[in-house]
């Protein structure tokens, strides 16, 4: 091999090593580039999304608690009117029959005024026993749904229970204020007052 083909295969392997050794320094510095922390830019745009899914979440959980309050404030009045409608249904129930004892009421009356006249006038034992067998039967049907008269006499005088007539001077000073006289029994149906007692009152 001559000295200039020498010359010219060193020289080609200079070049080759320049050329690796520029290969390596170029892909040193591109390792760098990808390893360097991203920039300003990325982190705004990292903090914009954020505050984008802050919004998000604060806008769903606004109408989550209305949505709630909303189906609360629902049940709440959808409870209070089923336990309305019960307890309406219940005293519905109970006074169902209060026109039908009300208007039933002066025929008791008439029982009670005739079992008092055969009595005061004598009038045959076995008819006074079969009127009463009458009355009791009628009087405890009329118990059963709920009827209930009054005991009144001798008892403090009460205006949720008693209507006064008209007042006497009490035979006693411990009737004062006090029932002397009852003159038409009053009655409750269900505890509740269908007719008031109608009263003398003591003073």
């Amino acid at each position: 091999m001559s000295k200039k083909e020498e010359k010219t295969k060193m020289k080609d392997n200079k070049e080759k090593e320049l050329n690796n050794e520029m290969d390596d320094v170029q892909f040193e510095e591109q390792h760098k580039e990808e390893q360097k922390p991203k920039g300003k830019g990325h982190k705004k745009r990292k903090g914009k999304k954020e505050d984008k899914q802050a919004a998000e979440y604060e806008e769903l959980k606004e109408k989550y608690d209305d949505l709630n309050d909303r189906f609360l404030r629902l049940y709440s009045e959808f409870d209070n009117f089923r336990k309305r409608t019960a307890k309406e249904k219940l005293e519905l129930i109970k006074t169902a029959s209060e026109k039908l004892i009300v208007d039933l009421l002066p025929v008791l009356d008439d029982f009670e005024r005739g079992l008092k006249a055969f009595e005061d006038h004598h009038a045959d034992p076995e008819l006074i026993k079969g009127m009463e067998l009458i009355y009791n039967k009628f009087y405890n049907i009329l118990k059963q749904k709920g009827l209930k008269s009054m005991d009144s006499m001798g008892k403090e005088f009460n205006t949720d229970w008693h209507e006064a007539i008209t007042n006497i001077p009490a035979p006693s000073e411990d009737l004062k204020g006090k029932v002397v006289d009852v003159i038409q029994k009053g009655y409750l149906l269900n505890d509740k007052v269908i007719r008031y007692a109608k009263v003398v009152v003591g003073k």
